[in-house]
């Protein structure tokens, strides 16, 4: 069960108290909530294995899931159980669900919610089902509920402009460098939007959600090198990415002129934060409101920072995606060869070239003083070529 203390639900998010569901984190709801038939299940297989198996099974189910996972599991769960007050719907019915019950779920949120949110909640729900030992419908009209609400989904929300270098450059005037938890958020910006990273690689998702399986620590070797150029990079390894699992990659950050280089700003986070102990997360900062003289970098944490920044400099709130997207945009346009943003990204060839149909939609964004449109033209005659290859 998760360390983080619940919040009081909000109006949107609120459901019908029950012994069967009490008041936890989303994450959590997929294992602590329950049902009649569930209850059940467990005693009888408290009885056929011992209750310490039984336990150490649900522990590691829980384990393998991730916590973003578990989170989308959770709302699942959530609006499952909402329809299901709405409707009255004994406890005992609804584990294991009815297929009728469970399309009319589905035909519920069509035309208001996109199917592949729809499809994210059936799989949780399936999730907890499995894990309590209830059948799962999967019969012709589960699947003729779901081909209507694809019909019917509401369109796509409008895409999110990237990051840009404007914004890259409104964190290196806006953040306090010599503060130790703004310079780790902009080593965390400067890495991720150089090195076209995900977010998720570099920082953790909640201040308990450290996972030494998958979250890079201080202990990390930082290679810095000097190409015959002249030119520095860094490089370190990161235990897990979300191609490769637990094999990991190395990132690699070239130094360049910018004022947000990611080498310097790696190197100011390391000088700045000295005093991290071992095996605390890379980018965590020192600060004396935590006991232990420091605190990890949190996603929303992180993107709190970015985003205050970027609003007072009025360019508006972005999320966490749009490092990757937007540096390697950057990169591109910069002339750099599409082999080696691939690689920096950790993209396969062909997985890049899905990746640039999204870049394309955004590059009249760019089309600033530093790129015209024959430099974008000359991009797109470039993909075309590593596209037939």
């Amino acid at each position: 069960l998760s360390q983080r203390k619940p919040r009081r639900p909000q109006h949107q998010n609120r459901f019908t108290a029950s012994p069967l569901r009490p008041v936890v984190l989303a994450d959590d709801r997929i294992t602590q909530w329950t049902s009649p038939y569930a209850i059940r299940f467990r005693q009888e297989l408290d009885s056929f294995i011992s209750p310490s198996a039984s336990s150490r099974l649900f522990l590691i189910i829980s384990k393998g899931l991730d916590i973003r996972t578990r989170k989308n599991y959770g709302a699942g769960l959530l609006r499952f159980t909402q329809f299901c007050d709405d409707l009255r719907i004994p406890e005992a019915a609804r584990m294991p669900a009815p297929e009728p019950l469970v399309a009319a779920f589905v035909a519920r949120h069509a035309g208001s919610v996109r199917l592949d949110t729809i499809g994210n909640w059936l799989a949780g729900l399936a999730v907890w089902h499995a894990i309590n030992g209830a059948k799962w419908p999967s019969g012709n009209m589960l699947a003729y509920a779901k081909r209507g609400a694809k019909k019917l989904e509401p369109q796509p929300l409008a895409k999110r402009p990237p990051v840009t270098l404007e914004h890259m450059h409104a964190l290196f005037t806006g953040l306090n460098l010599s503060n130790t938890f703004d310079a780790a958020v902009f080593a965390v910006a400067c890495s991720a939007f150089w090195g076209c990273r995900r977010l998720g690689e570099l920082v953790i998702p909640s201040r308990f959600g450290f996972d030494a399986g998958k979250h890079v620590t201080v202990d990390v070797e930082v290679g810095v090198r000097t190409l015959p150029s002249n030119v520095r990079y860094a490089v370190f390894h990161i235990p897990w990415t979300k191609t490769t699992k637990r094999d990991g990659t190395n990132i690699i950050l070239t130094e360049n002129s910018d004022p947000t280089d990611p080498v310097t700003a790696l190197l100011h986070h390391r000088i700045v934060n000295h005093g991290l102990p071992p095996g605390a997360p890379l980018f965590a900062f020192e600060t004396n409101e935590s006991s232990g003289g420091w605190a990890p970098m949190t996603r929303d944490w992180f993107l709190n920072r970015c985003n205050g920044v970027w609003m007072e400099a009025g360019l508006g709130k972005l999320t966490g995606h749009c490092f990757r997207i937007g540096g390697a945009t950057e990169l591109l346009l910069r002339g750099t060869h599409p082999d080696i943003v691939a690689t920096q990204g950790g993209w396969k060839s062909k997985a890049f070239l899905e990746y640039w149909r999204k870049i394309e939609s955004i590059l009249p964004l760019f089309i600033s003083k530093s790129f015209d449109r024959s430099r974008v033209q000359l991009l797109s005659n470039t993909m075309d070529e590593f596209r037939r290859r």
